[in-house]
């Protein structure tokens, strides 16, 4: 197991370095208008980031029900649905419109970020609640 969580902790080290080089060119190769239509938007990206912080918490438990069926679809489904749900309300701020490249690659890190907190923020609450 401890294979499993070193090279784990590899390949997600190396995927937020990737996503640190992206968004990095991506802030680089953006618009002035872009830029300023993001930051513009920044309370509602903090707002939405307290949103992704409460939902798996909020969700206590429902993450505790799914995990008593001991199988990971249940859990990678209540995973998944928490995402979508939250990358629809990223969405919904912006007005279901993006405004270009960049501010997409942002959307997708977000939603990456909002994914891989989910699943490890449900994976702890539902080891504490067995």
């Amino acid at each position: 197991m401890d294979f499993l969580k070193t090279v784990t902790g590899k390949v997600v080290s190396g995927l937020v370095s990737v996503v640190v080089v992206m968004l990095g060119i991506s802030w680089w190769r953006m618009s002035d208008e872009q830029k300023h239509w993001l930051l513009s938007g920044s309370g509602k990206i903090f707002a939405w980031l307290g949103l992704v912080l409460i939902v798996p918490w909020a969700g206590f438990f429902l993450i505790g029900w799914v995990g008593r069926f001991q199988t990971n679809l249940a859990g990678a489904a209540l995973v998944f649905v928490f995402t979508a749900a939250e990358a629809a309300v990223l969405l919904k701020l912006f007005g279901w419109s993006m405004g270009g490249p960049a501010p997409w690659v942002f959307f997708a890190v977000g939603t990456l970020f909002a994914g891989v907190y989910n699943l490890f923020t449900c994976d702890w609450i539902a080891e504490k609640a067995e």
